[in-house]
């Protein structure tokens, strides 16, 4: 699975370190990149078959997870040409060919490509775009059953129970009931060490006519 008979973790961190260097990851040590990746393994659990990392940029945290899980189907989703290519490279260099792919379109179209609509049974995203931007980009990839999981900001208040490994109830200023819209119902806010998670189920097939077309979801968003 790797080169030269290296370890995942560290052609791993070659990876990120280079993506890094190319501007394609924040300027943190690499060691960071690869906690919040090993965070979102632990706020998904068990990730189904198929999963899409939406707008993988430099690869975090969607090739972390297809090396934690070795069985894993991934898609690394990415609409900017210069980091699907690097992703493209990344995938061949780690050997990851027939089981991880790249995705070099805007999720708003591929959304409505029958490859991939309602095929995957988990999202993730970090940093992908505001709340109602992320939903209704990620909604149409998830079959019913699946879920979402995306990064999200601490709390501006602390909570007794927001402990590593607990959950408390989704920040309904960020995640209203109207996401409902999507066929996604928001589960729990998930804190894994430092790093926190908004969990949605997909309950329903996400609506035909969404996502719409490409920019439309962060000129009107839909809630």
């Amino acid at each position: 699975m790797t080169p030269a008979g290296g370890s995942p973790s560290r052609d791993l961190r070659t990876v990120f370190e280079r993506a890094r260097d190319a501007g394609l990851l924040g300027p943190v040590p690499v060691e960071s990149h690869l906690l919040h990746a090993e965070a979102f393994g632990a706020a998904i659990g068990d990730p189904g078959s198929a999963l899409l990392d939406l707008g993988s940029g430099g690869g975090v945290p969607g090739l972390a997870l297809a090396a934690r899980w070795p069985a894993l189907e991934v898609a690394l989703l990415e609409g900017r040409a210069r980091r699907a290519g690097f992703l493209r490279e990344a995938v061949e260099w780690l050997g990851l060919e027939s089981r991880v792919s790249v995705i070099a379109a805007r999720a708003e179209d591929a959304g409505h490509d029958v490859r991939w609509r309602g095929v995957f049974d988990t999202v993730t995203a970090r940093a992908f775009g505001a709340p109602a931007v992320t939903a209704e980009c990620a909604a149409a990839f998830l079959r019913v059953g699946g879920r979402l999981v995306v990064a999200e900001p601490p709390p501006a208040t602390p909570r007794t129970s927001c402990a590593p490994g607990r959950t408390h109830a989704p920040d309904p200023t960020r995640w209203p009931v109207a996401v409902e819209c999507l066929g996604l119902v928001p589960r729990a806010c998930c804190c894994c060490g430092e790093a926190h998670f908004q969990v949605l189920d997909a309950a329903r097939p996400c609506p035909v006519n969404l996502p719409r077309r490409v920019g439309v979801p962060q000129k009107r968003p839909l809630f």
